[in-house]
């Protein structure tokens, strides 16, 4: 009486002889393959299988299905138990396209049973099964290979090519898109239905496993399932990564991102005509600001091919040479290892911060964007705005606007109602009094003669400038000078000494071209006295400019 064993491998022998007669030549001969779960992917296994001239077996539950299937591939036979397929020594691999759960009690089954293995991704859903499957192919001398079909898109060979030949120079950051209105599942999340693939693409293309994880989800349609999640990835090259997926999306998006310093590289899956674009964009500094430089998309000339029927070629290809498959258990082991450290950083709740004490309710606005130190004093009204700095020691005062990328302090004093436009910095050592209004990007300085090299904080020179002047746009006041009352500094001007009340002064430096009332128009002489239109009298002496009336008109 023969052993199993014996038998076995003789109607293995037989087998082969049969084909080879049929064939004439070792090199054609197509093992056998038995799909298991031919829904929703498999009857895409098994077509190409079917067209690979190797598919002898179907297994699947829906007796509609196997009667379908076995009509319209009369050369296989269609089972509803897995463990027939186990049993028939003439199939030498079985492919496995089940829902995720069960991946992992069938590929033991089908090693066990001796047969090479080739199953959707993921390989299984937990790390510790994942790697005693691994361990358990070695053992039986078996293949085991994870259907990660990225990995046979002639986009992403020829991406892994450009990459280490240096094309894209060094990989700075890689992102996905894997979003859909799709096959919406309740056997697993978003996260372990999409994201494979990207994980695959993104460890094979950087050589790296990441060193940092952190994921963040929705759940919307159902409460214990994510539709979307967002997880990042650091690596210890500097690297960084995210990956988008989504089964609550109005269009179908894949599409991958690789940034490098040299080139952008954007794969595209949904495109129809160039899958794979370079874009050599560029970075150059000016003036310590970054400036891109935008350069046309340069398509990449691809194979025409279809990543599934070469999946497939590929593992029959394996199983006649015994080589290993470019996505082997090893491949598959890594990446489920990244997923499930993606779903605990999912499951991780944030820690509840202790709640922030009460702030007392203000009387002044500081946009979001601001930065207020801590021992300023700020009045009543007083409004301050985008990327605003007040330091440290300074004082403002009631109803003030300060404007936007203003920086006031440290120990700088701004009285009541002042007005500070764009780009302006009140140092320490200027001291501006009520209602002085600063123009756009107008200048203070505190230190007369500076050097980079030579502290001279102890030599500041202070600057007043005195109530109700006006500063114009672009104008420097150089440190040591005094404004005076409702003095009128012009546009651009330079100021290196003293303006005097009521003063109007203009050019580089600063020289007196008339002067000014307090409501801001240019008054005219006759004689040594002048009246302005709203009212207020001066009188002009050898001293200057002084106001006749008691109180000013129409002004504060």
């Amino acid at each position: 009486m023969k052993s199993s064993s014996m038998t076995r491998a003789l109607a293995i022998l037989e087998r082969l002889g049969t084909m080879m007669a049929t064939q004439g030549n070792t090199s054609e001969i197509r093992p056998n393959i038995a799909v298991i779960g031919s829904g929703y992917w498999g009857k895409n296994l098994v077509r190409n299988f079917a067209e690979l001239g190797a598919l002898a077996m179907i297994c699947d539950t829906n007796a509609e299905t196997r009667e379908a299937l076995a009509a319209q591939y009369p050369g296989c036979r269609a089972v509803a138990d897995f463990a027939d397929v186990l049993r028939d020594d003439s199939i030498q691999a079985v492919s496995i396209a089940t829902p995720a759960e069960t991946h992992g009690t069938l590929v033991r089954q089908a090693l066990l049973a001796g047969k090479d293995v080739l199953v959707e991704k993921p390989l299984c859903l937990v790390e510790e099964e994942a790697r005693s499957l691994v361990a358990l192919a070695k053992q039986q001398g078996r293949l085991l290979m994870v259907g990660h079909l990225l990995w046979y898109h002639p986009a992403i060979l020829k991406l892994k090519e450009l990459i280490d030949n240096g094309d894209l120079g060094r990989i700075q950051y890689v992102y996905s898109n894997r979003l859909n209105l799709g096959k919406i599942r309740r056997e697993e999340n978003i996260l372990w239905s999409f994201a494979p693939h990207d994980v695959s693409v993104i460890l094979g293309l950087l050589g790296e496993m990441p060193d940092a994880v952190s994921a963040q989800g929705g759940n919307y349609l159902h409460q214990q399932i994510a539709d979307i999640t967002v997880t990042m990835l650091s690596f210890p090259s500097g690297v960084k990564s995210h990956i988008f997926v989504s089964w609550l999306h109005p269009f179908k998006e894949q599409k991958l991102i690789v940034v490098g310093d040299r080139k952008m590289a954007v794969f595209d899956d949904m495109e129809k005509k160039d899958k794979l674009l370079l874009y050599p964009h560029s970075i150059h500094w000016k003036g310590q600001v970054p400036v891109a430089n935008r350069a046309d998309a340069q398509p990449v000339e691809l194979e025409k091919s279809e990543p599934l029927r070469d999946e497939c070629a590929h593992f029959l290809d394996c199983l006649r040479t015994r080589r290993r498959p470019r996505t082997d258990g090893e491949e598959g082991l890594r990446v489920l290892s990244v997923l499930q450290r993606c779903q605990e950083a999912l499951e991780r709740k944030p820690v509840a911060s202790a709640p922030a004490p009460a702030q007392p309710k203000r009387s002044w606005f500081v946009h979001e964007s601001a930065f207020i130190d801590e021992g300023v004093e700020i009045g009543d009204g007083t409004s301050i705005w985008h990327v605003s700095h007040v330091l440290k020691g300074s004082k403002i005062g009631r109803s003030c606007k300060i404007g936007q990328n203003v920086v006031i302090g440290p120990n700088a004093v701004v009285g009541n109602g002042v007005k500070l436009q764009n780009n302006v910095s009140v140092y320490e050592g200027v001291t501006l009094e009520d209602h002085v209004f600063c123009g756009p990007s107008m200048v203070f300085t505190n230190v007369f003669n500076p050097r980079s090299e030579i502290p001279r904080m102890s030599e500041l020179k202070p600057t007043l400038v005195k109530r109700g002047a006006t500063l114009g746009a672009n104008c420097t006041i150089v440190c040591g000078t005094t404004i005076g009352r409702y003095a009128f500094v012009g546009a651009g001007s330079v100021v290196t000494k003293d303006v005097p009340d009521y003063a109007c002064v203009m050019g580089s430096p600063a020289r007196i071209s008339g002067w000014m009332c307090e409501c801001g128009a240019k008054l005219a002489w006759q004689a040594e006295e002048s009246q302005c239109a709203c009212g207020v009298k001066f009188r002009r002496t050898t001293a200057g400019v002084s106001r006749m009336a008691d109180e000013p008109v129409g002004v504060e």
